[in-house]
C-alpha cells in the first residue's frame, strides 16, 4: 500500500527569494539624561572611587592626561626536557 508523502520544503541548492520590501524599524527620539538625577548620583556613587574618578565618569577629566596602559599577560613558562 503506497503511503502518501508530504509537501515539505523543497531541497533545492538556490535559497528562496523574499519579495516585498524590507521592514524598517520605528527609532524612538532618544531622550535627554539628566546625569544629576537622584538614580544617576546613586549609580555614580558606587560605580566611582574617588571625586577625580566620578568627574572623569562624567567626561570632565584632566585634559592632556595619559590614559593607563592595560598590562600585558605573560605566558607560562615551559620547562624544557634534556
Amino acid at each position: 500500500m503506497p503511503t502518501k508523502s508530504s509537501n515539505s520544503m523543497s531541497h533545492s541548492s538556490r535559497p528562496s527569494k523574499k519579495t516585498g520590501s524590507p521592514k524598517k524599524c520605528a527609532k524612538s527620539p532618544k531622550t535627554e539624561v539628566d546625569i544629576l538625577s537622584p538614580a544617576a548620583m546613586e549609580n555614580l556613587y558606587y560605580i566611582s572611587h574617588n571625586a577625580a574618578h566620578c568627574l572623569e565618569f562624567r567626561g570632565f577629566g584632566w585634559p592632556n592626561s595619559k590614559k593607563k596602559k592595560k598590562k600585558k599577560k605573560k605566558g607560562k613558562k615551559r620547562n624544557k626536557k634534556k
